[in-house]
C-alpha cells in the first residue's frame, strides 16, 4: 500500500499561528509608522532642502498617492503569487526606498526614495489576508484588531521617532531601514500562507487611471489656494480628475480583474466601513500634521521643536498600543461597527477640542490622548468591520478596498491643509483645519453606526 504523506500546509497549521500574526502586526506597524515620521520632519525638510512647504509636503503626500494605487495592485499580486512573497518584496522596497531617503540631500532624490517607500502600504490588506488563512474563526477577529490596531501604534511610533532623533531626517531613514530588516526576517522567518491560485492578470491601466486622477486632484486643491482657484492650471487640473476619473470607472467596469470592485465600494455590507475607514484615514492625518505644524508655528506661542512635537503626540502612541493590547477582548464584547462608531466619535471631539483650546501644551496633550483612544478603538476594528460581510473568497479584495480609500482619505489631508492655510495662515487657519477633521470624524462616526445597524438588521432579518 502507498504511504500517504502529509502536505506541508497540515504540519504548519498544527503549530501555534500566533507568533505569525504578531510578526504580521510588526510589519504593519513599520507600513505606518515610515509615513507619520515624515509630518514632523516637513520644516526641517524645508529648510535644510531649500524649498517651499507646500513643495516638501509631497514628501508625505506622494507616499501616501503610492500606497493608495499599489495597495489593490500588490493585493492582486498576493493573490497571484502568495501574499507572503509580495510582503517580504514590499518591505524590500521600504528599506531600499529608506536607505535612499537617508542618503537624500535633494528633494527630487527624496521623493524618488518616498515613492519607493509608499508601496508597503499593502502589508495591511496582504497581512489580514494571511491572518484569515492562519486563524480558526473564532479567533480571526481578534487576529485582524491585533494587526489592524498596531497600524494606530505605528503611526504614533514615527511621530516618536522623528523626536528622538532631534530632527535629523537621515538618521530617522536609517532607523526606519534597519528595523524594516529585522521585521522582513522575521516575517521570512514565522509566516507561511497558502499556495496562490496563480493565473489572471494585473490591471495596470486602473492603476495608471487612478494614479492621474488623484494625482490631478490632489495638486489642484494644494496650489488652488496659491494659483487662484479660477485660474486655469487649476480649472484644467480638476478637468483633467474629472476626466480621469471617468474612464478609470469605464475601466473597472469592463476589464475581467479590475483592480478595484466598484460593487464593493458600494455594497450595502462594506460601504459603511468604506467611507468611515477614508474619513478617519483623513481626520487622522489632519490632526497629526495640523498639531505638528501648529505646534512648531511662532504663532501657537508654544515654540516646539520637533522632540517636543514627539512628547506632545506620546499620549497617542501610548493609548494605541494599550488599546491594541485589548483589541482581542474588545472585539468579543463589541461589534465591528459600533467600535468604529466610537472610534470616530471621539477623533471627531478629539479635533474639535483643538478648535476651542489650543493655547497650553496641556490643552495639546488633551487632544492627542483622545486622538489617540479613538484611533485605537477605531483602527482596531475597521479591518473586521471591512470583511465581515463578504463572503470567504473575497476578503482579500474587501481588506485592499478599505486600505485603499483610508489612504486616499490620508493623503488628503496635507492638500486640504495646505489649501486652507493658504487662505487663512496663523492660527485661525489651524482652527478650520481641526474644525474640518472634527467634522470628518463625525461623519465616521455616523457612517459606521448607521450601517452597522441596518446589516445587524439584514443579518436577522434572513433565515
Amino acid at each position: 500500500m502507498a504511504t500517504v504523506v502529509a502536505p506541508p500546509q497540515r504540519e504548519i497549521s498544527n503549530k501555534s499561528p500566533w507568533p505569525a500574526v504578531v510578526a504580521l502586526a510588526l510589519a504593519a506597524s513599520i507600513a505606518a509608522l515610515q509615513n507619520t515620521a515624515v509630518v514632523p520632519l516637513l520644516p526641517v525638510l524645508q529648510r535644510e532642502l531649500h524649498t517651499s512647504l507646500s513643495a516638501v509636503s509631497w514628501t508625505l503626500t506622494l507616499s501616501l498617492l503610492v500606497g493608495a494605487v499599489s495597495t489593490p495592485l500588490l493585493s492582486r499580486f498576493g493573490d497571484m503569487y502568495g501574499r507572503r512573497t509580495i510582503i517580504l518584496g514590499a518591505l524590500a522596497l521600504l528599506v531600499i526606498g529608506s536607505v535612499l531617503a537617508g542618503l537624500a540631500t535633494s528633494l527630487p532624490m527624496l521623493l524618488v526614495a518616498r515613492v519607493l517607500q509608499g508601496f508597503v502600504a499593502a502589508l495591511v490588506p496582504l497581512s489580514i489576508g494571511v491572518v484569515r488563512d492562519l486563524l480558526p474563526r473564532e479567533q480571526l477577529a481578534t487576529g485582524i484588531g491585533v494587526v489592524s490596531a498596531t497600524m494606530g501604534f505605528g503611526s504614533g511610533g514615527g511621530m516618536i521617532l522623528a523626536g528622538l532623533a532631534s530632527g535629523d531626517y537621515h538618521a530617522v531613514f536609517w532607523i526606519t531601514a534597519a528595523v524594516t530588516v529585522v521585521a522582513a526576517v522575521i516575517v521570512a522567518l514565522l509566516v507561511r500562507d497558502r499556495v496562490p491560485g496563480g493565473g489572471g492578470r494585473p490591471d495596470l491601466a486602473g492603476a495608471f487611471l487612478l494614479t492621474v486622477w488623484l494625482v490631478a486632484l490632489l495638486l489642484a486643491i494644494s496650489e488652488g489656494g496659491s494659483w487662484g482657484w479660477g485660474s486655469p492650471g487649476v480649472l484644467g487640473l480638476f478637468a483633467v480628475t474629472v476626466l480621469a476619473a471617468l474612464a478609470w470607472v469605464a475601466v473597472e467596469r469592463r476589464v475581467a480583474e479590475p483592480l478595484v470592485q466598484m460593487s464593493m465600494l458600494v455594497q450595502r455590507g462594506t460601504i459603511g466601513a468604506t467611507v468611515a475607514s477614508m474619513l478617519l484615514g483623513f481626520a487622522f492625518f489632519t490632526v497629526m500634521t495640523g498639531v505638528s505644524g501648529f505646534t512648531q508655528a511662532p504663532a501657537s506661542g508654544l515654540g516646539a521643536s520637533t522632540l517636543q512635537v514627539g512628547f506632545y503626540l506620546l499620549p497617542s502612541t501610548l493609548f494605541m498600543l494599550v488599546i491594541s493590547l485589548f483589541a482581542g477582548q474588545f472585539m468579543r464584547r463589541f461589534s465591528a461597527s459600533s467600535m468604529v462608531a466610537a472610534g470616530g466619535g471621539v477623533v471627531g471631539l478629539a479635533a474639535l477640542w483643538l478648535v476651542f483650546a489650543h493655547r497650553t501644551g496641556g490643552d495639546i496633550y488633551v487632544a492627542t490622548s483622545l486622538l489617540g483612544i479613538g484611533l485605537g478603538v477605531g483602527y482596531a476594528a475597521l479591518g473586521t468591520m471591512a470583511v465581515e460581510h463578504v463572503s470567504p473568497d473575497k476578503t482579500a479584495l474587501a481588506a485592499g478596498v478599505n486600505a485603499l480609500v483610508r489612504i486616499v482619505g490620508g493623503s488628503t489631508a496635507g492638500a486640504v491643509i495646505a489649501a486652507v492655510l493658504a487662505a487663512q495662515p496663523g492660527v485661525l487657519g489651524y482652527q478650520w483645519v481641526f474644525g474640518v477633521a472634527a467634522v470628518a470624524g463625525g461623519v465616521a462616526a455616523v457612517f459606521a453606526a448607521v450601517f452597522g445597524l441596518l446589516n445587524r438588521r439584514v443579518a436577522i432579518a434572513t433565515p
